[in-house]
């Protein structure tokens, strides 16, 4: 893949946001987006229709600067790069965000594809390793990958780690014992209870060297959310919920929401020790089913 070919790409997804977000149109995303990116998008793009179903001609337009393109050594197919570019969209500190999107197609006739994107703290990336000629190198999904968790199974070893809590895989932090607490909290409120079930996403991971020997994974994970309110109380589907409503609209006490999250982790090597480590996770709500 040549820097051209990842311009044109980078510039066929920004254009094509932008677009989608304007016109508010939902069958615009698969042209440009696949995966659990896919997924995420589409769904957060039903739900801004649902609440201006005459589009948002006031949204303003992403733009890029200053974009690097890290492209693995690869046989085969899917094939897999990532862009990462400085956004017009500013973070806490006031700086441009650096995006970082994983785009993949399936064949030389398929257009690329953005299917992870992930931003990281600072706008710093984790170090990936490149060969003399600056390829870097993709690490196997299976048992070949020589690390702590293979990436194959990190949507259900997260998954898992979710439900029970159970194991020293994942380093503390905001996405791991911290969202199990947050979770914890919102459980039992007065008068109502949530329950929740985490599962492995079909969406394959991408997963980088990176200069420790570890690597940079990209995975998805998907949960399930229960929302059950006191007997005779209803739960309004208000906003963009409408928009993500599975079946007609009905009274009733129980809500079902399932929810597709995109992470990026990294994973060290099995010989070195150590934890995952969420670096960033972005969802959206997919569907929500009166019960």
């Amino acid at each position: 893949m040549s820097k051209a070919e990842g311009t044109k790409a980078l510039t066929h997804f920004t254009e094509t946001f932008n677009k989608v977000n304007r016109q508010l149109d939902p069958t615009l995303n698969p042209s440009f987006e696949g995966g659990a990116l896919l997924a995420i998008d589409q769904a957060g793009i039903k739900a801004a229709h649902a609440l201006r179903p005459q589009g948002n001609p006031n949204f303003t337009s992403l733009a890029f600067t200053d974009p690097h393109f890290t492209v693995p050594k690869q046989a085969g197919w899917p094939k897999y790069f990532i862009a990462d570019a400085a956004s017009n969209r500013k973070n806490a500190r006031g700086q441009n965000t650096r995006w970082f999107l994983v785009f993949s197609r399936n064949g030389i006739d398929e257009q690329w594809r953005a299917v992870y994107l992930a931003t990281f703290a600072g706008n710093k990336a984790p170090e990936l390793e490149t060969d003399k000629n600056g390829y870097a190198e993709a690490v196997p999904a299976g048992a070949k990958s020589g690390l702590a968790v293979d990436p194959g199974k990190l949507s259900r070893t997260y998954a898992d780690y979710l439900n029970t809590g159970k194991g020293s895989t994942f380093a503390s932090g905001p996405e791991t014992d911290g969202w199990r607490a947050r979770r914890a909290k919102d459980a039992n409120r007065p008068g109502q209870r949530i329950l929740w079930e985490d599962t492995a996403a079909g969406y394959p991971p991408v997963a980088l060297r990176t200069k420790d020997g570890g690597a940079l994974v990209f995975f998805s994970t998907v949960y399930h959310q229960q929302k059950t309110v006191f007997a005779g109380g209803t739960i309004t589907v208000t906003g963009g919920l409408r928009g993500l409503l599975d079946g007609p609209p009905k009274k009733t006490n129980r809500m079902a929401f399932t929810t597709v999250s995109g992470q990026a982790v990294t994973v060290p090597a099995k010989s070195a020790g150590g934890k995952v480590t969420v670096l960033n996770r972005i969802e959206a709500k997919t569907s929500v089913k009166p019960l």
